[in-house]
C-alpha cells in the first residue's frame, strides 16, 4: 500500500486537566499531531508505505517532529525545510465526557508556505505512483489562497488520471474567515475527489445539513463517487444509506483523532480491496482504540488494533 498524504503536522500540547477543573495547567504532554499527520502515523503503523507532504523549520522542534515521524514509520522525503519558518502549536483540552476543545498557534507555520517551496513540484509526480492520495479541508484552511488553488489542481489531476483521491471535511471555524469561504473550498475539493470523509457534525455546523442522508447528497451531488458519512458513536452512514455502528459503546476519555484513525484504516482496507462494510468496521476498531487514550495519536500499545496490507 503506498499513499501520499498532505497537511501540516504540528507540535500537540495534551492531557492539561479538564477544562474548568482543579488540574488546569498542569500535567500537560508534549507530542505532535494534525489531522492528516494522525492518519498518515495510523497507515504507516499499519505497515503502508505513505509519504506525508508538508513544510517544517531547520529548527530543534521540526528535528524532533522528523525523528518521531520517523520512528512511527513514516516517509519523510516530502517533509520540506524552511529555515525562516517553524511548525505550528496546538493544544487540547478534554471535558469530563473526552469532547475536546483546540486552541491554536499556527498562523505562520511552515506548512502554509508548502507551495512556495521549490521541491513542492515533486508532489504530483510521487502522488501518481502512489495508490491513495489523501488531504483534508484542513490542508486546504491553513495554504494561502495560490497553495490552495494548487493543492486542488494537483487532486484534480490525479483524479482525471484515474487515481484515488480522498478528502475528509475537518471543519475548524477558527481557521476560515466565515462559513461561506470554507463552504466554498469545501465544496471545490468534494469535486476533486473520489472517496469522501465528512463528518455530519461538522457539516452541520458548516452549512446545516440536518442529517447524514442529506450530507450524503449533498456530496454526492458536488462529485464524490464513494461516501463515508462519520456520525460519532452511532457509527457510519455508507454510500446508499447503509449504518454500519462500533462493536461496542465505549466512554471516551479524549476524542481526538478519532475520524483520523477510522479514516486510516477504511482506506487501507478498501485499499486492499474490502467491501465497505468491511471497511468502517475496521475503522471503527481503531477510532475506538484511540478514544480510550489521551492524544490524537496514542502511543503504540499491545491492544492497537493494527492491521497489515494484504
Amino acid at each position: 500500500m503506498r499513499a501520499v498524504i498532505i497537511g501540516e503536522g504540528m507540535i500537540e500540547l495534551s492531557g492539561g486537566g479538564e477544562m474548568g477543573g482543579t488540574a488546569r495547567g498542569q500535567g500537560w504532554r508534549l507530542s505532535c499531531g494534525g489531522d492528516t499527520l494522525n492518519t498518515a502515523l495510523h497507515m504507516a503503523r499499519s505497515g503502508a508505505e505513505v509519504a506525508y507532504a508538508t513544510a517544517l523549520g531547520t529548527d530543534p522542534f521540526s528535528d524532533d517532529l522528523l525523528h518521531a515521524w520517523v520512528d512511527d514509520g513514516l516517509d519523510v522525503s516530502m517533509v520540506l525545510r524552511d529555515p525562516s519558518r517553524m511548525p505550528g502549536l496546538y493544544a487540547i483540552r478534554t471535558d469530563a465526557s473526552g469532547e475536546r476543545s483546540f486552541a491554536y498557534w499556527r498562523s505562520d507555520s511552515a506548512a502554509r508556505r508548502f507551495f512556495e517551496l521549490p521541491d513542492a513540484v515533486t508532489l504530483l509526480p510521487r502522488a501518481m505512483a502512489a495508490d491513495v492520495f489523501y488531504f483534508s479541508l484542513i490542508s486546504l484552511a491553513v495554504l494561502p489562497e495560490d497553495g490552495r488553488h494548487a493543492l486542488l489542481d494537483v487532486a484534480r489531476q490525479l483524479r482525471a488520471a484515474g487515481r484515488t483521491v480522498a478528502f475528509d471535511g475537518n471543519y475548524r471555524p477558527t481557521l476560515w474567515r466565515d462559513p461561506g469561504e470554507a463552504a466554498h473550498w469545501r465544496d471545490a475539493a468534494i469535486g476533486c475527489a473520489t472517496i469522501g470523509l465528512p463528518t455530519a457534525e461538522d457539516e452541520a455546523l458548516l452549512s446545516g445539513e440536518p442529517d447524514a442522508a442529506a450530507v450524503e447528497a449533498h456530496w454526492r451531488a458536488a462529485g464524490a463517487q464513494e461516501m463515508v458519512v462519520k456520525m460519532g458513536a452511532a457509527g457510519c452512514r455508507l454510500t446508499g444509506g447503509q449504518v454500519v455502528a462500533p462493536a461496542a459503546s465505549l466512554v471516551p476519555v479524549d476524542t481526538s483523532g478519532a475520524g483520523d484513525a477510522f479514516n486510516a484504516a477504511y482506506l487501507l482496507a478498501r485499499m486492499a480491496g474490502k467491501p465497505p462494510v468491511e471497511a468502517a468496521v475496521a475503522g471503527h476498531r481503531l477510532a475506538g482504540w484511540v478514544i480510550q487514550r489521551r492524544g490524537a495519536v496514542p502511543d503504540h500499545d499491545a491492544e492497537a488494533p493494527y492491521s497489515r496490507p494484504e
